[in-house]
């Protein structure tokens, strides 16, 4: 079934797909922001592919990929001290820092697909896909509340699970941990108020107890 599908793809998409993996019994592909319209109505309306579901669709930041901070034995050496870093501004990056991926499902041929789009960090500007699959609404509105991702034609973007006066995007790996704003409320204006947070920053890294290391004697 994957080859069938990895064949229909390269023959109908040949000049649109950046690239294309199989792994894990999975297909993913990549496309430019500019084809998102087409491609994606052509993978529902085709015969050959007929994807009328969007399962999924999330953010992605691509700020520390491949970087591993939490190996074992470093941190069971280096105790509490070594997560108390916290760093100020983001890394420069080879290739685009944030995605948007989309995972379809075709219940008629039984098939399932990944699509990730690259959005340019200057805008952050990608075409909905909410008239194509009316069920990308919600998804949308998460990803610009988490990442600050904005699709261009969605008829209601707003927060969804932040508060409307929220700044920033929480899952930005360079957000700070505590956020910017906290809000409580105000006896004598009896109303509630924002204010720049209070709270000092304090990360913790969980001490690893390895068993297979005999511990000291008593």
């Amino acid at each position: 079934m994957s080859e069938m599908l990895i064949k229909s793809l390269e023959g109908h998409f040949k000049d649109q797909i950046k690239s294309l993996k199989f792994y894990c019994g999975e297909v993913t592909i990549e496309i430019s922001p500019a084809d998102v319209i087409e491609v994606f109505k052509a993978l529902r309306d085709k015969d050959e592919f007929q994807f009328e579901q969007l399962i999924d669709l999330c953010g992605i930041d691509y700020l520390k990929y491949g970087e591993d901070e939490w190996e074992t034995e470093e941190a069971t050496g280096s105790g509490f001290a070594r997560g108390r870093e916290v760093e100020e501004k983001a890394r420069e990056l080879n290739s685009p820092r944030f995605a948007v991926v989309y995972h379809l499902l075709s219940v008629t041929l039984n098939q399932r697909l990944r699509v990730r789009v690259f959005v340019n960090q200057e805008d952050m500007q990608i075409p909905s896909v909410i008239d194509i699959w009316n069920g990308a609404d919600w998804f949308e509105r998460e990803a610009f509340d988490l990442f600050g991702i904005l699709f261009e034609g969605h008829p209601d973007l707003r927060r969804i699970l932040t508060d409307y006066g929220f700044i920033g995007h929480p899952f930005r790996k360079d957000f700070p941990v505590i956020g910017e704003l906290e809000m409580r409320f105000d006896e004598e204006k009896q109303q509630c108020v924002y204010e720049p947070v209070s709270i000092e920053e304090r990360i913790l890294v969980p001490r690893v107890i390895r068993r297979d290391v005999e511990g000291p004697k008593s």
